[in-house]
């Protein structure tokens, strides 16, 4: 019986942190310095979103930002990359979005991303798992980094 109040004490946590990031998202901004940018597109529900990226010569991601409109799922998960992969190097935020995704999509652990990077806040999102639908809003910010650092312009959940 603890135990279950422990897990239901947890989750309304993961979802304040959620809704604290869907009201007041954190770096909602265009960077006009960006190196790299990639919109991001959910056709089925219509969350769109443009992620910006200023990477720097050792291949660090110097600061990143995000625009756009959508669920409140879709828009805390683009205010938490946004914070997870500021100062971090191009590998290490590519690992995060291999974790992250593998998280949403398959259940597993995904420990891809380095040991230094804290992914806990991140865990606010599994919850999502329960909902197969609302997973491509919770990871559609994660597929724009992945095209972003690859240079594609576009991603969609699709």
């Amino acid at each position: 019986m603890n135990m279950v109040l422990e897990n239901d004490e947890l989750q309304d946590l993961y979802r304040e942190l959620i809704l604290d990031h869907a009201r007041k998202p954190r770096n909602f901004r265009r960077l006009d310095d960006a190196t790299h940018t990639a919109e991001g597109i959910n056709p089925l529900c219509g969350d769109k979103l443009r992620l910006y990226l200023l990477i720097d010569a050792n291949d660090t991601v110097v600061d990143a930002g995000f625009e756009g409109s959508g669920c409140a799922i879709s828009m805390a998960s683009a205010s938490l990359l946004t914070e997870t992969v500021t100062n971090i190097s191009v590998a290490d935020a590519e690992a995060c979005f291999n974790t992250v995704t593998q998280r949403l999509t398959l259940g597993s652990s995904g420990d891809q991303a380095p040991h230094k990077i804290d992914l806990s806040k991140l865990r606010a999102l599994d919850g999502v798992r329960q909902y197969p639908s609302r997973v491509k809003c919770a990871t559609l910010a994660w597929h724009a980094l992945h095209a972003a650092i690859n240079s594609q312009s576009t991603a969609t959940t699709e």
